[in-house]
Parts: C-alpha cells; structure tokens; sequence
C-alpha cells in the first residue's frame, strides 16, 4: 500500500496544523528539523498537537550522530526519526542506538514524560517493548557513499525505511536537479533493490505529480507530498490565477 505524508518546516507552526494535516487524509507527518528554524520547544508543541491525532509524527533531526537531539526528541512524544544523509551501517545503527531502548539500543529512561502520557508505567519492560516495537526510523539516502553501502544500510534490522534525499544525491553525485539523468536513474535503483531484498518501506518527496507517478512506478511506496509552504504557495497561486480569469 501506498503511504502519504506532508512536510512541515516553516510556515505553520501553530494550532491547528495537526488538524489541517488530518483533515487531508495524510498517514504521517515529517516535522524538519534539518531545514528549518524549528528548536525543541516548538517541536514539543507541534508533537503534542499530533498526539491527539491518526497522524504519526516522524521529527527529521539536523544530523545522525547526536544522541541528545535524538533522545530528546523521542521523549518529547516522536514516533519515529528521519536521520539525514546517512552514509554507511554505522550512522545508521548510532541512531537506532540513541532512539531505541534495550535491548535494541541504549536510549536512557525518563518516564511521565510526554512519550509516556506523562504516566509512569506499570510494566516497564512492557512499555519498553512496545516503544521499540512501535517506533519507525528512516535513513536518508543522500550521497554516493549512502547509495555504494545501501545494501548494508537495508539490512539493519530497525532500519524501516530507505528514503531518497534526491536534491542532496543528484548534488552530491555532480548532476544537480537532473533526475532524469542515467547517474541518478541507476543510483535509486541500487536503493529501490536493497529496499525491496529487505523488505524496507522507499520513501520519497516528489515536486510534481508526474514525478510522484514516475517514482511511485520504480517501486517507492511512501511519498511525502511537499514541504508546507510550497503546499501553501502552489495552492493560492492556483487560487489567485483563477480569480484573476474570471475578472478578465
């Protein structure tokens, strides 16, 4: 099955996005944190408002090798990690160390928390359980160093999905924005192959709905349908455009 989501970075950061996003019918959201002015306060808020949604929050952290980032924000209430640029097995295995708990990871316990309903639990080893069990982390594939080790990437176990940066690969591969190009075309079939021998979920975030076909074509099954504010902006362009027709 197909899964969608939307991207917020900058624009909404109030009440009332969770709704807007719900309202849409998208399965998760990916609250950016890499690209965006978002510190952990907001974050915290954002997370909050989701909670009470069907809508799971995924926080894309600013780099892969932080433990207190990554710590922080699964106890703020995330229910899953983006790490970007990840780029060999062990970036991957850090973080799934730093967001999982034992014994899959070393992630440090502090319960009545927002992660917990700010509950203490009952049955700990439970609870532990189910978090891990429950949390999902996806691995950005933005580089020719993360697409030459993809197949080492894809077979961690805790390793959800292989998703492509595709901006920072087609750059990093000297063949910026040119996602047609051969490089680019064979470098995300490596990734869609590795995803698919290890069962992983391929995610994406097209800028059109003609890529979003192409891609979802090659084999990816999770497709974030733009950041908020080009959302936003496409949206009242088109709204803008046809008032101004009617008037003409």
């Amino acid at each position: 099955p197909l899964s969608s989501s939307s991207a917020a970075s900058d624009v909404y950061k109030r009440q009332g996005i969770h709704r807007l996003v719900e309202n849409a019918g998208v399965d998760f959201v990916l609250l950016d944190m890499e690209h965006s002015g978002f510190g952990i306060d907001k974050l915290s808020d954002l997370l909050s408002f989701f909670s009470g949604t069907d809508v799971t929050a995924v926080v894309r952290v600013p780099i892969p090798k932080d433990y207190t980032y990554i710590a922080r924000i699964m106890d703020s209430g995330a229910q899953g990690i983006m790490a970007p640029n990840v780029k060999n097995p062990e970036e991957a295995k850090f973080v799934l160390d730093s967001m999982k708990y034992t014994p899959k990871g070393r992630r440090g316990l502090a319960f009545s928390r927002a992660h917990s309903q700010y509950l203490g639990p009952s049955d700990l080893k439970g609870f532990m359980e189910q978090a891990n069990h429950n949390s999902v982390f996806i691995a950005q594939i933005e580089s020719k160093e993360g697409v030459d080790n993809v197949e080492e990437i894809a077979a961690i176990d805790g390793v959800d999905v292989l998703w492509i940066g595709h901006f920072d690969l087609s750059s990093d591969l000297g063949i910026v924005g040119q996602f047609h190009h051969p490089i680019f075309m064979d470098a995300i079939k490596k990734v869609v192959a590795a995803g698919k021998k290890y069962n992983k979920g391929l995610g994406i975030q097209p800028n059109s709905a003609l890529e979003a076909k192409e891609w979802i074509n090659l084999g990816f099954n999770i497709v974030s349908w733009g950041a908020d504010s080009v959302v936003y902006q496409n949206a009242l362009m088109i709204g803008v455009d046809l008032l101004r027709s009617s008037l003409a």
